[in-house]
């Protein structure tokens, strides 16, 4: 019978032990989960809070995208997005994370958290305001055809019969796909989706005949290869770009565009406006 007392004792000892090693883990766990538990809870948006209680804000980019954020020759991310987003993370107290992604597939990885915004030369659209959180624009863009600088193509007309390429998941298909544009689509021989605008530079005159993309992107272009590319006159749709976050996220898209203001004011935005293209380009106010 002792013996049997003292194992029960034991038994609960033991388990008292296992509980408080569980409760202590349990407090490192509370924690971590104490601003989703909060969210959970109260509906309150603590998108800002979570990205200062990690100390991180994890970017999301399609790394093949000059000027905004591409992969240079040491292998390093940079960009004009990649400096904005630096500045801004350094005002914030956090640090920035880059992280290349599919960009077919932005959307899942933002809802699923692998990041935490897309800076990107993203531009803005009804479907994207639906889903995202986004901010206020902060430069103009078109979507426009570069041909090379040697051939006949003057016009969209001139590309009757002809192949393009554009990059797959990119608003270079959504203008395709407009209403405005079914003339010249049907016109054409085919519509090639590729990875990445990189790729479609390197067909172009061989594998197609024109590139839909950015004009930020081709301008970009143009001025690395002097003399070698030519924008068509006439471009498929107007843009602005804009920064997206998690639906909802409206404290953390705040606190950007509020660094973002803050930089223009203090002539920041404009140093790296001039770095990129030797203009002020941003139109944030």
């Amino acid at each position: 019978m002792r013996k049997w007392k003292k194992g029960i004792v034991t038994m609960v000892a033991i388990c008292a032990m296992i509980g408080g090693l569980a409760g202590c883990g349990g407090t490192a766990n509370s924690t971590s989960n104490s601003t989703q538990n909060k969210v959970e809870t109260t509906g309150e948006d603590v998108s800002l809070e979570n990205i200062k209680t990690k100390g991180e804000l994890v970017l999301g980019l399609d790394a093949s995208f000059p000027p905004m954020g591409f992969t240079n020759e040491k292998n390093e991310i940079v960009g004009y997005d990649i400096d904005l987003a630096k500045e801004v993370c350094s005002r914030l107290g956090v640090e920035l994370i880059v992280q290349p992604i599919n960009w077919d597939s932005k959307q899942q990885e933002l809802d699923t958290k692998n990041i935490d915004c897309i800076w990107n030369g993203f531009t803005v659209d009804a479907d994207r305001k639906k889903d995202m959180t986004v901010s206020s624009a902060y430069m103009e863009n078109h979507q426009v055809l570069v041909v090379k600088a040697d051939s006949s193509y003057q016009t969209k007309a001139d590309l009757a019969g002809k192949v393009i390429e554009l990059q797959k998941g990119s608003t270079a298909a959504i203008a395709l796909e407009d209403e405005a544009n079914k003339e010249f689509k049907d016109s054409l021989k085919d519509a090639i989706l590729i990875a990445d605008n990189v790729k479609a530079m390197m067909d172009l005159g061989t594998g197609c005949d024109a590139v839909l993309m950015d004009q930020v992107v081709a301008e970009y272009y143009l001025a690395q290869n002097e003399g070698k590319y030519r924008i068509l006159d006439e471009p498929l749709s107007d843009e602005e770009y804009v920064i997206a976050f998690r639906k909802g996220d409206e404290a953390l898209k705040n606190a950007v565009e509020e660094q973002l203001k803050e930089m223009k004011k203090d002539g920041t935005m404009s140093e790296i406006d001039k770095k990129w293209f030797g203009k002020d380009v941003s139109t944030i106010s």
